[in-house]
């Protein structure tokens, strides 16, 4: 080996220990069917930030905020909708993308504004429901073959077509969420021991009613397609 040959391999070998090592963030679209409530979309988030290495793992969809004739009726108050782990384990993860940081930006971005207490949280099932959501998502991330009229109120279908034309593009998974869920590694530590790892969440919490009355489950009281 000549000597310039190994300085170049010195090099390339002390580039790959000085840099840190590079991830990135998974949108992960989701379905769920008719069982123990209604049918809905909603899409996660998971992985670590490129830029500052942040941990990231949390999940959005949309939804009314009540169960009542209104939203048959037109447009009704609307919420963010964070699923639970069961809820997300019944489900069915349809297909995976993975982000730069600048579409990770856009993906929160998107759930500010559809935040009610950041942005419009108007909710209408025929112009602006969970099928909706994704399908922006979905647009501000750049894939193709995202209008569907007449699948807008079926999640699953609707997640199927867009996996479709964009095979190419995308991780097609079509599997059980328990399923997905079991194939995950952990995410990283950053700046806390692992299991105490600080997840900053995309929008500001909203503050903690005073005295609830009644609690309600988030799987009965979400309201979709």
């Amino acid at each position: 080996m000549t000597k310039s040959l190994r300085l170049l391999l010195a090099f390339a070998l002390w580039i790959g220990w000085a840099l840190p090592a590079q991830a990135a963030v998974t949108i992960t679209f989701w379905s769920h069917e008719l069982g123990n409530s209604f049918p809905h979309a909603f899409f996660s988030l998971r992985g670590t930030v490129d830029a500052t290495g942040q941990p990231v793992d949390a999940n959005y969809g949309f939804t009314a905020k009540s169960v009542s004739p209104a939203i048959l009726m037109g447009t009704v108050p609307g919420r963010l909708d964070i699923s639970k782990p069961f809820y997300i384990s019944t489900s069915d993860a349809q297909f995976s993308y993975v982000m730069t940081d600048a579409q990770y930006g856009d993906i929160l971005a998107l759930v500010a504004a559809w935040d009610d207490k950041t942005g419009d949280g108007h909710y209408n099932l025929n112009r602006r429901n969970c099928v909706h959501f994704v399908q922006e998502a979905a647009r501000r991330l750049g894939l193709a073959g995202l209008d569907h009229p007449e699948l807008m109120k079926k999640p699953r279908s609707y997640l199927k077509a867009v996996a479709s034309a964009n095979a190419d593009r995308v991780t097609v998974l079509g599997m059980s969420g328990k399923a997905y869920l079991a194939s995950l590694t952990p995410l990283p530590a950053f700046g806390a021991p692992i299991g105490q790892v600080p997840l900053a969440p995309a929008v500001p919490p909203a503050p903690a009613p005073a005295a609830p009355s009644s609690a309600t489950s988030s799987t009965t009281s979400r309201i979709d397609s």
